[in-house]
């Protein structure tokens, strides 16, 4: 699966640094802009399917830069600001931001942010994901395997999908709920057991690709054979 390139943009090297490997633990390719002329100049040259702007940088504030992405690509801006009046957020939106996040912030947030932008603008369900021969279609919600077509309920698709586009990646139940059923879900974390059991059930012979291993005291992986 070809990884997403997200564009970073502020003139704190250390909050780009911060970004940087949140967004890389989540499977992004990061690019690092520290001002919004080296920002344009990136875009132009890489394809990137979401920018995250700071507003105030030398040269070119975050608000100027937000209007000129807007007026050349089809991709989501958050905002980062140290400035929480409403009227920096008006601003912000009129310059076309599509959210707006305050400094400091939880990192959990503006990755929640990132993933729900992304969604709305359907740059997650752009790629099928090839695990050994199974393939996992994100436009159709079919699995191919072993010569078969698999049509999964919703969200045991999006739980093998997600666990499949970040192998051998270790998640937590914790952060398995928040991706795949939602901030807002109120059942018992344990559901994600449930959700494994049945993947392991429908691909038991599935051996030979990959397995979902249970890491214990934390939650799981999906890791792929060699």
């Amino acid at each position: 699966m070809k990884m997403q390139t997200v564009l970073v943009t502020d003139d704190d090297q250390y909050v780009r640094y911060l970004v940087k490997e949140l967004l890389m633990r989540e499977g992004f390719k990061v690019i690092e802009a520290s001002n919004g002329k080296e920002a344009l100049d990136l875009l132009e040259i890489h394809s990137c399917v979401l920018a995250v702007v700071d507003i105030m940088m030398p040269y070119m504030d975050g608000y100027t830069l937000t209007e000129e992405i807007r007026k050349s690509y089809d991709i989501p801006v958050v905002l980062l600001t140290a400035k929480s009046q409403i009227e920096d957020k008006e601003k912000g939106y009129l310059s076309g931001t599509d959210d707006y996040l305050v400094k400091p912030f939880e990192p959990k947030e503006l990755l929640f942010r990132v993933n729900a932008l992304l969604r709305r603008y359907g740059r997650l369900t752009e790629s099928n994901i090839k695990i050994g021969s199974m393939l996992i279609n994100k436009k159709s919600y079919e699995v191919e395997w072993n010569g078969k077509t698999y049509i999964l309920p919703l969200k045991e698709f999006e739980l093998l999908s997600y666990l499949a586009s970040r192998p051998n990646h270790v998640f937590s139940r914790g952060q398995l709920i928040e991706q795949v059923w939602g901030m807002d879900y109120e059942g018992d974390e344990r559901t994600v057991d449930v959700h494994i059991k049945r993947l392991r059930e429908r691909f038991s012979e599935a051996a030979n690709d990959f397995a979902i291993k249970t890491i214990r005291g934390i939650g799981y992986s999906l890791e792929v054979q060699k």
